[in-house]
């Protein structure tokens, strides 16, 4: 079984908690058996597998795939041409890791998602930015580590697809049983 979750802010990626009243997968309903497939920090939300799937994981993660993972990235200011090409070229120093190339765009028309709570920091003199990145590799807070590195920080970070499975229509904190369909969209890239 393997299934989708739209992981909402604030929540950590794992069923037990580390302080008391801190939400965990615990708290949404799961069936006995499935573990996480990969990671998004407690600041992060957005599209999560789950599988009870013995090596799902291994083989969905292990770098030598390159499997495409697409994020959302709501950046401080608006990145200039420069910044969006040192992401795509890749070559970043990451905590002594050197990213890889990755696609990046500034989508138009720019997303409109619903609000975060708690909401994220407003300026009035500093607009803020969405751009869309599609990693084929997973280092810890690596999407915004990458934005900050170019000089554009990421006040809220939403990951959207995996492979060609997308999260849209699934509500925040709700998760499906993915169908044959589905996952044959987690394998295409």
């Amino acid at each position: 079984m393997i299934l989708a979750f739209h992981k909402p802010y604030g929540v950590l990626c794992q069923f037990t908690r580390k302080e008391p009243g801190q939400r965990t997968l615990a708290d949404f309903g799961f069936p006995p058996g499935v573990y996480p497939v990969g990671r998004l920090d407690q600041d992060s939300e957005g599209l999560l597998l789950l599988a009870d799937e013995p090596g799902f994981n291994n083989r969905l993660l292990d770098p030598g795939t390159a499997h495409p993972r697409t994020y959302l990235a709501q950046v401080d200011g608006v990145p200039t041409p420069a910044a969006l090409d040192r992401l795509r070229r890749g070559g970043l120093d990451i905590q002594g890791h050197r990213t890889r190339p990755c696609r990046v765009r500034l989508p138009e028309p720019q997303p409109e998602l619903p609000p975060r709570d708690p909401p994220i920091r407003f300026r009035k003199s500093i607009p803020t930015t969405w751009i869309e990145l599609t990693l084929t590799e997973g280092k810890n807070r690596q999407v915004r580590r990458m934005t900050a590195a170019v000089g554009f920080p990421t006040l809220r970070l939403v990951r959207v697809a995996i492979g060609q499975l997308r999260g849209e229509g699934l509500a925040e904190g709700r998760w499906r049983t993915l169908a044959p369909d589905d996952i044959a969209r987690v394998w295409a890239r």
